[in-house]
């Protein structure tokens, strides 16, 4: 129990800005370990959204509690996968070679792709939440960034890191999965969503339908063009499955 516990707080110290001991490790060994929670982070964030989203509810309007809703959660995290996703729209819309899209990538600054790519889906994230009705907004905040998390984890599984040299940004990025940690990644990205289906429709398990392909998508797109994933490819695949889920909330809302 002591050993799971110092692997949460790895989780936490290297995937959100919450203070951890300072005893903790920083080997990528640990890191690696520790992956199998990432999909707890996602409780973490998610609830943390939730709770501002509720509070925000007594005070302003649901346009403004959204808006904060989402300010917290990039705060909380230090916009680690916003950063991510906005790195590979520079890489992979400027690079035509892996070593180019790799050479992109590896640089801090944002581009005109990373800047378009943000904008529309943080407008993207704000619409489609505007679409759902407000009592279920906090209980999809929750298990969105729980079901999102876990589909990078499922990267990390079935494929490949691609880049392992010391010339890449000190981005910390677990590389190694095996089943058992995988079930548990599945288990706490999964729960969230399982609950929302018990208490309000069965039809919305069907976001199972579209959150599991975008895994094979992404890992088939990310190994055609640079061979496996990066930290920066875990972090689009977070926030594309994301967007997803949301889309795919809302439309089976529209249905039933």
């Amino acid at each position: 129990m002591k050993k799971q516990w110092k692997l949460l707080l790895t989780a936490i110290m290297f995937y959100t800005r919450i203070p951890v001991p300072k005893n903790i490790d920083h080997s990528d060994e640990i890191l690696n370990q520790s992956t199998k929670y990432f999909s707890f982070i996602g409780w973490i964030v998610g609830g943390f959204g939730a709770l501002i989203f509720y509070a925000c509810m007594f005070v302003f309007p649901l346009s403004v509690s959204l808006i904060l809703s989402m300010v917290a959660t990039i705060l909380l995290t230090g916009a680690f996968h916003e950063d991510g996703f906005a790195d590979s729209c520079d890489a992979f819309g400027g690079g035509w070679t892996k070593e180019k899209i790799l050479e992109i990538m590896k640089d801090s600054r944002i581009g005109t792709y990373g800047t378009v790519g943000l904008i529309f889906i943080l407008a993207t994230k704000y619409f489609t939440l505007l679409n759902v009705h407000t009592e279920q907004i906090p209980f999809v905040l929750f298990s969105s960034h729980a079901l999102s998390r876990y589909t990078a984890t499922g990267m990390i599984f079935f494929s490949e890191y691609t880049r392992d040299d010391a010339t890449s940004k000190s981005k910390p990025v677990g590389k190694r999965l095996n089943s058992t940690d995988y079930l548990i990644s599945f288990i706490f990205g999964s729960t969230p969503l399982l609950l929302i289906s018990y208490f309000y429709s069965y039809w919305y398990l069907l976001i199972f339908i579209t959150i599991i392909p975008t895994i094979f998508f992404l890992k088939r797109y990310f190994e055609k063009w640079i061979g496996g994933y990066t930290g920066d490819a875990l972090g689009a695949t977070q926030q594309i499955s994301e967007i997803v889920f949301y889309l795919t909330f809302i439309g089976i809302t529209k249905f039933i």
